[in-house]
């Protein structure tokens, strides 16, 4: 494992919403709480933390993690279900991706149940609200530690 492992968490359109938008689905914590989680989560590791409402800030980002991660956890929101460029993208890393969901896709609307982030994903979290970035944050740190 990296002496200080870096995890990269991206995040897409409307999270900066957070606490406010549809807070039955979504839960009440905001953006910057869950932030707070996992960096408390990383327990030292260095976190990248950011969020963007573009598609192709996406798709930089994840190329920019090709290089300063170790680890790359996204939670693509809406892209999930739309974004060619998103899979492609992830499909170039060599690094273990955690794709995250607030809410269970599944239990959604019938246009949320197919992920194109999810065939180029090592493992899927969804439907645990807030907690599923602190077990993405473990899964990242174990997939690292795994890999040597």
């Amino acid at each position: 494992m990296p002496e200080t492992p870096a995890i990269h968490v991206l995040n897409g359109p409307n999270l900066n919403l957070l606490g406010v938008r549809e807070p039955h689905i979504y839960g009440r914590e905001t953006l910057a709480d869950i932030e707070a989680r996992c960096v408390k989560a990383a327990a030292g590791a260095s976190v990248v933390f950011r969020q963007t409402n573009h598609e192709g800030v996406l798709v930089d980002w994840i190329q920019e993690a090709r290089e300063g991660a170790d680890a790359l956890i996204i939670n693509p929101a809406a892209y999930g279900h739309t974004s060619v460029a998103l899979h492609d993208a992830l499909k170039t890393l060599s690094i273990p991706v955690i794709e995250l969901h607030l809410s269970n896709p599944a239990t959604r609307e019938p246009f949320r149940h197919h992920s194109y982030v999810s065939s180029a994903a090592t493992g899927v979290i969804a439907g645990f609200g807030p907690a599923g970035y602190d077990l993405a944050v473990q899964a990242a740190l174990t997939s690292i530690r795994e890999r040597g």
